[in-house]
C-alpha cells in the first residue's frame, strides 16, 4: 500500500475534493464568491460569507455528483495545491536563473533579472496545469467511496462567517 492509499490520507483526499466540489457548486450559485476551504480527515471548513442553508445544498448537491461521476469537480484552480506548485517552481526557477558566482559566497546580480524573471514567469505557466495534475493524482479525490455528512454548523466570527462540514466514512 502506498503513502496516498493509506486510510488517514484517503480520508484527507476525499474530504479535499468534497470541499473543491462544494465550493464549485456554491460559485455557480453566487457570483464573485470569496471563499477558502481547509480539509481535514474529519471534513472541511469554509471561510466566507455565505448562508448555511447554501452551503447545506451545496454540500449535498457536490456529493450527490461525486458519486454520480463528475470527479472533476474535486480539482480547483484556486487550490492551495496550484499556489504552492507556483511557488516552489517559481523560486526554483529564479534561483537557477540568478545562478551563484565562482566565490563561496552567492551574489545577487543585477544582469540576471531578467532571465530570473523569464524563468519564473515560465515556471509560473508551467505551474498552472502541473498543480492540477498533483491535485487530481494526490492532494484530492474525486471518489466519494461511503462518505456521509455528519453534520453541517455555522460559526459567525466577526466579519467572516465559518461553515464546518464534519463527515464520517
Amino acid at each position: 500500500m502506498s503513502f496516498f492509499d493509506s486510510p488517514l490520507i484517503t480520508r484527507i483526499r476525499r474530504n479535499h475534493g468534497f470541499e473543491h466540489a462544494t465550493i464549485h457548486i456554491l460559485s455557480k450559485r453566487h457570483e464573485n464568491l470569496s471563499m477558502v476551504g481547509r480539509s481535514d480527515w474529519n471534513g472541511f471548513t469554509l471561510y466566507g460569507t455565505v448562508d448555511t442553508d447554501e452551503v447545506k445544498y451545496a454540500a449535498t448537491e457536490a456529493l450527490r455528483r461525486l458519486r454520480e461521476g463528475e470527479a472533476e469537480l474535486a480539482v480547483h484552480p484556486r487550490c492551495g495545491t496550484v499556489l504552492a506548485t507556483t511557488g516552489l517552481l517559481t523560486a526554483l526557477a529564479t534561483f537557477a536563473a540568478i545562478g551563484l558566482d565562482s566565490g563561496s559566497r552567492s551574489r545577487f546580480r543585477w544582469s540576471s533579472m531578467p532571465a530570473a524573471i523569464l524563468a519564473a514567469t515560465g515556471a509560473a505557466i508551467f505551474a498552472q496545469p502541473l498543480g492540477l495534475l498533483i491535485q487530481e493524482r494526490y492532494t484530492t479525490s474525486g471518489q466519494p467511496g461511503n462518505l456521509e455528512i455528519q453534520r453541517i454548523t455555522a460559526n459567525p466570527n466577526g466579519r467572516v462567517m465559518i461553515h464546518r462540514v464534519d463527515t464520517i466514512q
